[in-house]
C-alpha cells in the first residue's frame, strides 16, 4: 500500500514545484513519509505522509483517498488538511490545536511535514538570505510564532518514551532558525 500511496501522490502532484524552487513537489511528501517510516509508524501513517497535501493542493478529494487507502489514512489526511477558505492565522491556529490535541500519529504526521518545510526553508535562507521571508503569505514574525507554537505543544499528552526522535530534530531546527 505504501508504494501505491507514493505513486498516487506522484500522479496527483505531477507538474507541481516546491515554493522558491524548481524541485518537483513529490520530493516533499517522499521526505515526510520517509521520516515516518524510519520512526516506525504504521503503513497507514506512512501513506498519509505521502498523501498529506493531495486534497489541499490538487483536484483529488477525501473520498478519493478513502476509496484507495481506507478510512484511517483518510482521517489522518483530513485532520492535516488546511481549509484554504480561512485566513492564514486561523489555519495555523487550527494546526497548532491539532498537534496539541491529536493522537501520536497525527502529531507525527504534522511534525514530519513541518520539519521538512523547515529544512527546505533553512536551505533557502542559506542561498537567498532573509529575502526568502517575502515569499510567504506571512513573514518572519508569524512563521516564528507558528513553528515555535508547534514545538511547544507537540509533546503534550505523550510519554517521553513515545516521542519520535525527529521531534527533537524539529525542536533544534526551530531554535536554530528563529533564535
Amino acid at each position: 500500500m505504501i508504494k501505491e500511496a507514493r505513486n498516487f501522490a506522484a500522479e496527483a502532484h505531477k507538474g507541481q514545484k516546491r515554493k522558491n524552487s524548481n524541485t518537483d513537489y513529490i520530493v516533499h511528501p517522499e521526505r515526510v513519509a520517509e521520516s515516518l517510516l524510519k520512526a516506525g509508524f504504521s503503513t497507514e501513517v506512512v501513506c498519509a505522509g505521502y498523501l498529506h497535501d493531495v486534497v489541499e493542493d490538487t483536484s483529488y478529494t477525501l473520498k478519493d483517498i478513502e476509496k484507495e487507502f481506507g478510512g484511517e489514512v483518510k482521517a489522518l489526511v483530513d485532520a492535516h488538511t488546511e481549509n484554504k477558505s480561512k485566513s492564514w492565522q486561523e489555519r495555523k491556529s487550527h494546526t497548532i490545536q491539532s498537534v496539541r490535541e491529536g493522537s501520536l500519529e497525527l502529531k507525527a504526521l504534522i511534525v514530519a511535514d513541518k520539519l521538512d518545510n523547515l529544512q527546505s526553508l533553512n536551505q533557502d535562507l542559506e542561498i537567498n538570505g532573509d529575502k526568502v521571508w517575502s515569499n510567504f503569505n506571512a513573514g518572519y514574525t508569524h512563521q516564528k510564532w507558528f513553528y515555535q507554537s508547534v514545538a511547544e505543544v507537540m509533546g503534550v499528552g505523550l510519554k517521553e518514551k513515545d516521542v519520535p526522535a525527529f521531534f527533537n530534530t524539529y525542536r533544534k531546527l526551530v531554535k536554530q532558525t528563529f533564535d
